[in-house]
């Protein structure tokens, strides 16, 4: 069965904003709303064709289940949650995109803003994002966080890490920056992973209206980077020594990237990205590869739904192992299932959606996408991140202004 899946990305809208991310769409115009209609005929033509194209596809079997689960609410009252980290008691470190660090108890006690963050410039999908803590916290106690900062030429964003204290994160030090900054409010990404060699990745978006960046090696515009755990580049990188390109970049071709993990046995890196009017991908990227943005995808131009590359396969660029046409569920955090506490899911990738209000369960034969299940629709809620918990249960963040800490039973 075909991926297509609901209704359109943006909610018809013809506004240039990402609406994966789900800003509302402002009001058309009396004119606009007729430019609009006249437009119709074509653009449900044109869905059509692509929904037929999608249809003759050899696509991973589609469920629409919600097994026995039982979401229990552990944390409620946070404002825009973006990333979660456990800590090594059970606690979880949380971030507020409004710039908001949080520790949260157990049993779902809010604890107070973290003092020590540098300031974050909160603009539309820009602010304070994700959080992860360093492989060797529980003897360094350092925390890693990605973030909008303001600067010559708009703002980008960077990578801060500080040892986290009771009530405050200390010895703050900014470790990585997106260069160069945009005059942007949109398409910050961001996500980090550590690999299983210490170093960290970190996803960064195109920032929407620099697209064409995102094939520029010179720059982190719509790139996976790879630096140290202290922001150094690692010498195996594979642009270092390259004349002209950014030393940090690990992959390119990227839109917005919203999820990372890396596979727990394999060591692969695993990551999800938005695409524009369909075009969502699920990649395992790999160092030097392209993934192919705005030159190859699946996505099409907001409303009008013509091309806005090729759809491949092409020379040069890598195809997503999974994707979503023609129009979008809009997937964010990423986590493996290792944990027994769900009978048939270990090995899984289970894979948040906002613009779908879903879990989506990935079933996987080595890097080959078997099944997708969608699940939890019954809570419409928007799944900002997942997590698995150190008691093995899974771990949902909800998006919005009353944001939730959701626990998946059984």
């Amino acid at each position: 069965m075909s991926p297509v899946q609901h209704g359109c990305r943006g909610c018809g809208s013809i506004q240039p904003m990402d609406t994966h991310d789900h800003e509302h769409p402002r009001a058309l115009s009396r004119s606009g709303a007729w430019r609009l209609v006249a437009l119709i005929p074509g653009l449900v033509a044109r869905l059509a064709a692509a929904a037929a194209l999608t249809a003759a596809a050899a696509w991973p079997a589609l469920a629409l289940a919600s097994p026995d689960l039982k979401p229990v609410t552990v944390a409620r009252g946070l404002s825009q949650p973006w990333g979660l980290a456990f800590l090594p008691d059970g606690r979880m470190l949380v971030t507020e995109r409004p710039g908001r660090m949080r520790i949260v108890t157990p049993d779902g006690r809010l604890g107070e803003p973290l003092q020590g963050l540098p300031p974050v410039d909160v603009k539309g999908q820009c602010g304070l994002l994700d959080v992860a803590l360093d492989p060797k916290f529980a003897e360094n106690r350092w925390v890693y966080w990605t973030y909008a900062e303001a600067g010559e030429g708009g703002n980008g964003v960077a990578v801060a890490r500080g040892r986290l204290q009771e009530r405050a994160l200390t010895d703050v030090k900014v470790i990585f920056r997106q260069l160069p900054k945009v005059d942007s409010s949109l398409h910050c990404g961001s996500r980090l992973a550590f690999a299983q060699d210490g170093r960290l990745f970190v996803g960064l978006g195109d920032r929407f209206g620099r697209k064409d960046d995102a094939q520029n090696p010179a720059n982190h515009i719509g790139k996976i980077v790879r630096i140290e755990a202290d922001g150094r580049v690692p010498a195996d990188n594979p642009l270092v020594g390259r004349t002209g390109a950014a030393p940090e970049v690990f992959s390119l071709g990227h839109r917005n990237i919203q999820g990372l993990a890396v596979h727990p046995v394999t060591g692969e890196l695993w990551q999800t990205e938005h695409g524009p009017q369909g075009g969502d991908e699920v990649n395992a990227p790999e160092a030097g590869r392209n993934y192919g943005w705005p030159v190859v995808t699946y996505g099409r131009n907001y409303g009008i739904g013509t091309r806005i590359g090729e759809e491949g396969p092409k020379p040069g660029f890598e195809q997503p192992l999974q994707w979503w046409v023609p129009v979008s569920i809009a997937p964010s955090g990423l986590a493996f299932v290792t944990s027994d506490r769900y009978p048939g899911w270990k090995g899984s990738l289970l894979m948040g959606a906002l613009r779908a209000q879903v879990l989506v369960r990935l079933t996987l034969d080595g890097r080959k996408v078997v099944t997708q299940e969608q699940l939890l629709a019954n809570l419409r809620a928007r799944i900002r991140d997942v997590r698995q918990g150190p008691d093995g249960w899974i771990y949902l963040l909800t998006d919005g202004v009353e944001g939730q800490i959701i626990r998946l039973e059984r």
